[in-house]
């Protein structure tokens, strides 16, 4: 597929003009016109350009891609080196932040619900069709250390658990993924049981003891991993392309 198809097809699916974002979604860097093999991952890193060099591939597709807003505007150092790999092999790069977090299929936290089997009921931030988090009923009641232990199995990834005040069983679930444990509030205010994210800030203990929430760290890369590969499965098996996830782990 040429190269602006592939943008329209990636733009007609994710609608990154749903919301706004802290980067640019869609195509950051700019490489070879034809698009048959391409790598996923959740960053990209070094690691990650260098797998997708070694294996030929036309385009990179992640969730975490280049220009935040805020930073250095300066091509320097390692940013230097990130797009002169990407320039000197003439590959694609293509990042969507917040419209991969939010697709109401393949988002990263759809995926992450359907992981831990939580039907979603619905968003956390009420009557907002682009919520970044989500909430959901689990099906039937569970204790809060089984929980922990669910999630730290389904994500091979050490959970961190800060039990509730009242270290009552959880029924009502909400959750972002990535670093989304701001939300934490917000959930408590509408009395959930339990708040899921990837990372963890110093204020969130005392929030989840003294609003009585239980909190789930589960990892920033660990619970963004789903989305991205399910896009790499739609791709593959709805168009044809050749698509290999690359896990370069993080254990943030």
């Amino acid at each position: 597929m040429q190269r602006q198809q592939f943008q329209q097809l990636l733009t007609e699916l994710l609608q990154p003009e749903r919301i706004k974002d802290f980067c640019p979604n869609g195509l950051q860097i700019q490489g070879k016109e034809q698009i048959h093999k391409i790598i996923t991952g959740v960053t990209a890193s070094q690691a990650l350009l260098d797998a997708a060099v070694t294996k030929a591939a036309d385009a990179i597709l992640v969730h975490h891609g280049y220009f935040w807003k805020n930073e250095a505007y300066n091509i320097t150092g390692i940013k230097h080196k990130r797009i002169k790999t990407l320039l000197v092999n003439d590959i694609n790069l293509f990042a969507y932040h917040l419209p991969l977090d939010i697709h109401e299929s393949l988002g990263n936290n759809v995926q992450l619900a359907k992981l831990l089997n939580i039907n979603v009921t619905g968003p956390l931030e009420l009557g907002n069709p682009v919520s970044v988090s989500l909430q959901g009923e689990l099906t039937k009641p569970c204790e809060a250390t089984l929980f922990s232990q669910q999630i730290s199995s389904a994500l091979a990834r050490d959970c961190l658990h800060i039990p509730a005040s009242s270290n009552k069983a959880i029924k009502t679930v909400a959750w972002c993924t990535g670093g989304g444990q701001g939300y934490i509030e917000l959930a408590a205010e509408q009395g959930i049981d339990a708040f899921i994210s990837g990372e963890v800030s110093e204020q969130t203990t005392h929030i989840a003891r003294e609003m009585d929430i239980h909190f789930f760290a589960a990892g920033h890369h660990a619970t963004e991993r789903y989305g991205i590969k399910a896009l790499g499965e739609f791709l593959k098996t709805e168009h044809g392309f050749d698509v290999e996830f690359v896990d370069d782990d993080n254990p943030v």
